[in-house]
């Protein structure tokens, strides 16, 4: 039960908050309500055309409550209270919630999660392009037990592809595009122990290299996976940890430029002043390594030498647009997810807005006539904010209220574990003794541990586009790549495809005519 005291509290913050003198008039809502009902009536038209192109946003670690976080955040970036802003995935007509679980895990991880938005098939923790028969660390489980993705579907139907992450290009997310591995964490042969190379299972990156030759785009960071042990890094020539890996002492970026056709333009850079020089319409291919490691934060960027995801999205969609059968792009907004691990909200936050950008910046350079385009996430993580705060406060701001228990401030951000927890003096940190508001602030928790875990609950699926309307409710995550295929006419299931045509959508076969019946007025 609430005191009065909190009560009167709330009641003095909500009362003295900005409330926009245009929300104050009921005509506001109610024009706001009917314009939204108009735009959902029009959704009865279903866009059943053919999905030329097919783009995946995947934030990592982006669950609902760090959606809704960031929306505010832009808001406030923007100079406004931030609860009415609209992120650029909330304009997207469609949302689904998509099931997390792993197969042998109730929270899962970002690889087992991986295998299914990509590859179709739900999978163990840790692996990442095998199915569940595979366990982890074991490689002799490996062989048989492979399964593609909708990135090699869409290359065997003659489409271009791309990868475009803010993570290692070898890292848990985009691996599943490409790789077979009984162990995610396997990023060069320098990780793997010696009884898995002796049985012959492959490093990740050697992977990304031979196993789908002719990927068009590759943007993200892992550079030091690529080069020879010890080998030292262009960038940073005295850091150690920077240094390549490689034990097979193999120069993979020049395995990657070996591998394509003389006659098309191949470009390998390593910094966003070399990106932007290059005209991406007559770029064929383009490898871009920009860190070691994973990509910085965007608010640690350097902007001299690393891009920004969103120009890394709009360099690589105009790279692949060339292509009159389209294109498949993923694209993760994976650092999210470490900004949530370190218990840095403000980082994971301005992450999750600059992948929000990104969308827009797509959304503006393809049609929805044409162009599915799904956001979601893999999992969750053990994120809130909460305690009644007022319209407009700050989202990195205090509760308007102290604790009835300990009668200090907290933080409307809050973990559930992490290594934010502080004891001080046996009793919990006074937060307004510290700055609260600094970039790598870690938010308070209830359990300490030196990285923050996942949350297992839903995460949403907002999409638009070509046959966007078949994310309608409650799905498993594996679900997801066979609505994308489905659209695009890719991988397996062709059979509502046989007489589609460059200009038409598919034929009408059995499930196209069920899924258009509700349009055409028949109800059953």
């Amino acid at each position: 039960m609430i005191s009065p005291f909190l009560v009167l509290a709330i009641g003095t913050c909500l009362t003295n908050s900005l409330v926009p003198e245009k929300e104050k008039d009921p005509k506001y809502w109610r024009d706001q309500a009917q314009q939204t009902l108009k735009n959902a009536l029009r959704l009865q038209k279903l866009n059943t055309n053919v999905a030329k192109n097919v783009i995946m946003f995947l934030g990592d670690g982006m669950g609902v409550s760090t959606v809704t976080a960031a929306r505010i955040l832009k808001g406030q970036l923007h100079h406004n209270p931030g609860e009415e802003t609209r992120l650029e995935m909330d304009k997207f007509p469609y949302v689904a919630l998509s099931k997390t679980y792993n197969t042998n895990a109730q929270v899962p991880d970002s690889a087992g999660t991986a295998t299914a938005y990509l590859c179709g098939v739900k999978a163990n923790e840790g692996t990442v392009g095998v199915s569940a028969a595979t366990q982890r660390t074991q490689c002799n489980t490996t062989q048989g037990n492979e399964v593609t993705s909708i990135l090699r579907w869409a290359k065997d139907s003659g489409k271009s592809v791309g990868i475009v992450t803010t993570t290692r290009v070898n890292h848990a997310t985009p691996s599943a595009a490409y790789a077979h591995s009984a162990d995610r964490d396997w990023y060069s042969d320098n990780e793997m122990p010696p009884e898995a190379l002796s049985q012959g299972c492959k490093d990740i990156a050697y992977q990304l290299m031979h196993n789908v030759r002719d990927i068009e785009v590759i943007m993200g960071g892992g550079r030091k996976y690529m080069f020879p042990k010890n080998r030292t890094d262009v960038e940073y020539e005295m850091d150690e940890k920077a240094r390549g890996t490689r034990l097979d002492g193999l120069n993979l970026v020049d395995v990657w430029k070996s591998f394509k056709p003389r006659h098309k333009h191949s470009h390998y850079v390593w910094n966003r002043t070399e990106l932007l020089t290059l005209d991406p319409y007559s770029v064929d291919y383009l490898l871009g390594l920009f860190e070691p490691g994973d990509m910085q934060y965007e608010l640690n960027r350097n902007s001299t030498t690393d891009p920004s995801l969103s120009e890394m999205v709009e360099i690589a969609i105009k790279i692949l647009s060339k292509n009159p059968k389209g294109f498949f792009l993923l694209v993760e907004g994976g650092r999210i997810d470490h900004g949530h691990h370190e218990g840095k909200a403000k980082q994971a936050l301005h992450e999750a807005v600059e992948m929000d950008q990104a969308i827009g910046r797509a959304g503006a350079m393809t049609s929805v006539e044409d162009t599915l385009t799904i956001v979601t996430a893999d999992h969750s993580h053990v994120f809130t904010f909460g305690g009644y705060t007022p319209r407009g406060n700050s989202i990195f701001g205090l509760a308007p209220m102290v604790s009835d228990t300990d009668k200090k401030p907290f933080t409307s951000i809050l973990y559930g574990n992490g290594p934010g927890y502080k004891v001080v003096g046996g009793e919990r940190e006074n937060v307004s003794m510290v700055d609260y508001a600094h970039n790598n602030y870690q938010a308070q928790s209830a359990v300490p541990l030196r990285h923050e875990t996942h949350g297992g609950e839903d995460v949403a699926v907002f999409a638009k586009g070509p046959m966007a309307h078949l994310l309608h409710g409650v799905h498993e995550q594996n679900y997801i790549p066979h609505v994308m295929a489905y659209a695009a006419c890719i991988g397996a299931n062709l059979d509502h495809c046989a007489s589609a045509s460059s200009a038409g959508g598919p034929s009408p076969g059995p499930l196209f005519l069920l899924l258009a019946l509700p349009s055409l007025g028949i109800l059953f």
